[in-house]
């Protein structure tokens, strides 16, 4: 199965379908009622969460009078949207709003992962997810066990040989560490995994004190940053920002709103303890917590 999967592919061609309606002077209505499809329709093909026929991407080429050589490459990335990834073995537990953030993290070469409340996913144990699952009422054990196992599946990317790893970097708050399950056993092992699971060199946790008190960036909750690499000839993806809630996510990769979330980004590099401060400060609440 393909390791990016279709989501990239997918985000790909909404992109340049929607710069090619702009480029040709329609606006979205426009375009939808000519198609005869919905606005809201219309929004999910460009934005990538859905996936769209061949012969619906040549109609669609005809509309907006699209050259020939774009329509080719149009037309494969339709193609290669259709290809199955490993998390689609999890279908039925995975939204298909976050099922679109799962390729986009496959592809990712650089991750930045802000998290105010929760230990992040790439980053916890299963014990602790399997928490976090069981916080939702109405799951069923074997639902829950499928979610977990796919979490899992998703921390093998900081480790995979090729594609290359993503460097991967996170910051939380130190409330997170002062917030633990019941199990106190597995509550050690998910802040031992902090230390060691951070150790390869794609790989870092820092710490914001509870100190810094707030901040710029308090009001924006988690929130991911992903960049990503040029794939042969075809530049590089848009980076992305990653915000999710309770219903579903927001994918902004606009230029004002990546500043946005960049600078904020910044902020709390700025504000957080340094990798050995973020370890002894790790060291220092295990201590605190179960000593006697």
């Amino acid at each position: 199965m393909s390791e990016v999967g279709s989501s990239v592919p997918r985000r790909q061609l909404g992109r340049l379908l929607r710069q090619a309606r702009q480029e040709a002077g329609i606006n979205l209505q426009a375009a939808a009622e000519a198609l005869e499809w919905s606005r809201a329709k219309m929004y999910r093909l460009e934005s990538g969460q859905t996936s769209l026929r061949t012969h619906d991407v040549v109609l669609i080429c005809q509309l907006y009078g699209t050259p020939k050589e774009l329509t080719d490459v149009l037309v494969s990335l339709a193609l290669e949207s259709k290809a199955k990834a490993w998390w689609h073995a999890y279908d039925g537990v995975i939204p298909s709003w976050f099922e679109l953030y799962v390729g986009l993290e496959a592809a990712a070469a650089h991750i930045r992962n802000y998290e105010p409340a929760l230990i992040p996913g790439l980053l916890q144990t299963p014990e602790y997810a399997t928490v976090i699952f069981q916080a939702k009422p109405g799951r069923s054990p074997e639902e829950m066990a499928r979610k977990v196992a796919l979490r899992m599946e998703r921390q093998r990317l900081l480790a995979r040989q090729r594609p290359a790893a993503p460097r991967f970097e996170a910051i939380i708050d130190e409330a997170v560490l002062r917030r633990p399950i019941a199990d106190t056993e597995a509550w050690r092992r998910q802040l031992a995994h902090l230390v060691n699971g951070t150790q390869p060199a794609n790989t870092s946790l820092r710490v914001l004190p509870s100190s810094v008190g707030p901040h710029g960036a308090s009001v924006a909750g988690a929130f991911v940053i992903m960049d990503y690499p040029a794939i042969g000839t075809r530049p590089a993806d848009p980076s992305t920002v990653y915000c999710e809630s309770l219903t579903g996510a927001l994918y902004l990769d606009k230029s004002t709103e990546l500043e946005t979330y960049t600078d904020a980004w910044c902020m709390l590099e700025n504000l957080a303890l340094d990798r050995r401060a973020s370890e002894d400060l790790i060291a220092t609440v295990i201590k605190e917590t179960f000593d006697d």
